[in-house]
């Protein structure tokens, strides 16, 4: 299955930011046995590039696909590259970045707020957009954009919990990216990694379970 498949069957992206390096194992585990796979550590989290490496060689990456976040500019996605990252997700629309990733066969998931960068993006060869910020643009801003976009797979990300993710389902989502919603910092500061794992049991059963086809 490839990675963009995995996406929009799966539906969720979670965002580690500033874990701690001492518990951002235990962490990845309990959402991996939540049934969250698919994982980006953010570039501006602490040792950042050292996880990534980690946890590549530790799982298989049809088991767990780890990527990299926050990837801003060239320099930050050939260091994400060179740890092994299987694809790179930021909040901004850098044209060198999807360049490097095309051409590196990475996936790369941009981040986009207009019609315009999204299809700068796609056209580009991104394999689809990070649409952020979602919670302040809304589940309508979605739809509407969905409409003439609809065959460009969308991660909405930022402002989505337990309550609202439905919505940007049925929105015209194919994805969603879950920070500290999903990755709660009291329970991983506290180590209540089995509360973490039921959290996002919680998130993967709120999830449509027909596949997106876009």
């Amino acid at each position: 299955m490839s990675l963009l498949s995995r996406l929009k069957t799966e539906k969720i992206v979670a965002i580690l930011r500033h874990v701690p390096t001492a518990k951002i194992q235990p962490t990845v585990q309990a959402l991996h046995e939540g049934g969250v796979n698919i994982l980006e550590v953010t570039m501006n989290s602490e040792g950042a590039l050292d996880s990534i490496h980690q946890f590549r060689n530790t799982y298989d990456q049809e088991e767990i696909a780890i990527g990299a976040g926050t990837v801003l500019n060239l320099k930050m996605a050939k260091e994400a590259a060179a740890a092994g990252a299987q694809f790179f997700i930021s909040p901004n629309l850098d044209l060198q970045v999807v360049n490097y990733a095309v051409e590196h066969d990475i996936d790369v998931w941009p981040g986009v707020m207009t019609p315009t960068e999204i299809v700068n993006a796609w056209s580009a060869g991104a394999k689809a957009v990070k649409l952020f910020p979602a919670g302040i643009l809304g589940t309508e801003y979605l739809k509407d954009i969905k409409a003439p976009l609809d065959s460009i797979p969308i991660i909405a990300t930022g402002g989505i919990n337990l309550e609202n993710q439905q919505a940007y389902f049925k929105a015209g989502a194919a994805a969603i990216g879950l920070g500290s919603q999903l990755v709660n910092k009291e329970l991983i500061a506290n180590n209540r990694f089995e509360d973490l794992k039921i959290l996002a049991t919680q998130f993967v059963k709120a999830v449509p379970k027909e596949r997106v086809s876009q």
